[in-house]
């Protein structure tokens, strides 16, 4: 999934961030709100953590305008505010969820991937393709039986491509859901990827690269 931290505190936001891309998130930052808008702007995130104290546009006005745009990215408020009133109002406002700092971060992951599942369609709890199986709520990939040592990259890679379903998945596509703007997208980031994920999954090849189309799960 991707999603986007909005939090003008710099070293709050960079825990945030490291923590979400170790969890096989793609991760954006926006330390104020008009910044949020603009990346609101030109990217399509699943999630926003969003605070509402913002210096420039608040962070209710943020949420006032992503509801009034009709976007269907969901917003998790995070703010030091954390009475019932203050969540009541924030709920009002259009957020889908509210989370009091200070948080535990496993509790904020959690609720990302809960609010995630609204904007795409359900997934069975574990993907397959023949004798290739992912668990993402455990994050275990096997094959054969045989248990995968697999970077965060790497298994986003391979659950975006299951997930799938056979439809054929282009670079260009894998770039946007998987990774974010900290990725050169004119690198070869996405075929070093593959070409390292093929290698730890072994023979029968499993990824099959399509002519002028990009990769996809099991038959070529």
């Amino acid at each position: 999934m991707r999603v986007l931290v909005v939090e003008d505190h710099r070293k709050l936001s960079s825990l945030i961030t490291a923590g979400l891309r170790r969890e096989a998130m793609a991760v954006d930052a926006a330390f104020d709100g008009r910044a949020a808008l603009e990346q609101l702007a030109v990217n399509r995130y699943d999630v926003v953590v969003l605070d509402r104290d913002l210096p420039g546009i608040h962070g209710d006005e943020v949420c006032r305008r992503m509801v009034a745009e009709g976007s269907d990215t969901r917003v998790l408020m995070l703010t030091a505010a954390g009475a019932v009133r203050d969540r009541v109002e924030g709920l009002g406002l259009g957020a889908d969820d509210y989370l009091p700092k200070p948080f535990d971060f496993a509790e904020l992951v959690a609720r990302i991937r809960a609010l995630a599942r609204r904007t795409t369609p359900a997934l069975p709890p574990v993907l397959d393709n023949g004798d290739l199986t992912l668990d993402p709520s455990r994050r275990v990939a096997t094959r054969a039986g045989r248990r995968l040592d697999l970077s965060p990259k790497e298994f986003a890679v391979l659950q975006h491509l299951l997930a799938a379903a056979g439809r054929v998945v282009s670079a260009e596509e894998l770039l946007e859901r998987v990774w974010d703007d900290a990725t050169d997208p004119f690198t070869s980031t996405v075929k070093t990827t593959i070409g390292r994920l093929r290698l730890k999954l072994g023979q029968p090849p499993a990824i099959h690269t399509i002519r002028e189309g990009g990769y996809r799960i099991g038959e070529p």
